[in-house]
């Protein structure tokens, strides 16, 4: 059976590895896309933006290293757990690179309260997420 911590400590070390040194800043990107459902998986929902049934597979990328990737249900918020993952990868980078600036980047759809306080009450650590259009 696959462990599945191991697995997510090693993306991030593989990531780590591919610098011959610290850079300066890192910008993580936060997404979630379809995947099509066809017959009747465990899981299966209707989502209305993609407008099908499928799953909604949560990512985190720094350039093109993937460093995180969960398969989640559609019937959650895209922000749906983001946050312990973010906070594992930002722990897991700032134990080699301490003075690293992190940016993290993403639409509204991760524009959350926690992830917000939590990028603002560490150094180094900003974000430029979207904000919905409303009528305001």
């Amino acid at each position: 059976m696959a462990d599945g911590a191991a697995i997510d400590e090693l993306m991030v070390e593989v990531f780590i590895e591919s610098y011959p040194c610290a850079p300066s800043e890192i910008v993580l990107d936060i997404d979630a896309t379809d995947d099509p459902l066809h017959g009747h998986q465990e899981g299966r929902y209707f989502h209305g933006y993609y407008a099908e049934y499928c799953y909604l597979p949560l990512y985190i990328f720094c350039g093109e290293h993937l460093l995180c990737a969960r398969l989640r249900p559609a019937d959650k918020d895209p922000a749906s757990g983001v946050l312990p993952e973010l906070v594992r990868i930002v722990e897991q980078i700032r134990a080699l690179w301490p003075e690293v600036r992190i940016i993290v980047a993403r639409d509204s759809g991760f524009c959350r309260d926690e992830i917000m306080r939590y990028c603002e009450h560490n150094p180094n650590l900003d974000y430029v997420l979207g904000l919905a259009k409303n009528s305001r």
